[in-house]
């Protein structure tokens, strides 16, 4: 499985949201999506994943909104984020564990439909076996605090 380097993911955003008109940047304003609308992104360092924007700004005390598209046989490691975080999963299926060590075997399927709202500092790690989109929404800033340092993509 590849690994999920979130830490690209957020830099990704970032750039996607200063380089291209974006529903993000339209704050304040009643805004209305059909899935057709929606620009998604490569991610260069992680042929496959794409990303999308939706709403604020990733590095700003803001609600935020973005959606991940994961190919199949993506795995996440244990990794917690400094603030709540709520997950929609919105096609596929996300395999969530809880827990400071990764295993497959420990996870709970969520598919089109289902939900997770993790508290901030919670210890959980995901997997797909095949594409799976999952919306994410939080309070800015958003980053990704790997368990075990050398999980982190960025840092090897």
């Amino acid at each position: 499985m590849k690994h999920l380097n979130t830490s690209l993911v957020l830099a990704c955003v970032l750039c996607t949201s200063l380089s291209a008109p974006s529903m993000a940047q339209h704050a304040g304003e009643h805004i209305m999506l059909d899935p057709s609308e929606l620009t998604w992104n490569d991610l260069p360092a992680l042929p496959g994943v794409k990303i999308t924007l939706i709403e604020g700004a990733l590095n700003q005390s803001m609600p935020i909104m973005f959606r991940l598209k994961f190919p199949a046989n993506f795995k996440v490691p244990p990794h917690w984020h400094p603030g709540i975080e709520h997950i929609t999963i919105i096609s596929g299926t996300l395999h969530m564990g809880i827990g400071s060590v990764f295993d497959a075997s420990k996870t709970r399927a969520l598919k089109a439909a289902s939900v997770s709202i993790m508290q901030p500092g919670t210890h959980h790690y995901v997997w797909t076996s095949e594409e799976t989109i999952a919306q994410i929404h939080s309070i800015g800033p958003w980053s990704v605090n790997y368990i075990n340092p050398g999980d982190d993509p960025a840092k090897k």
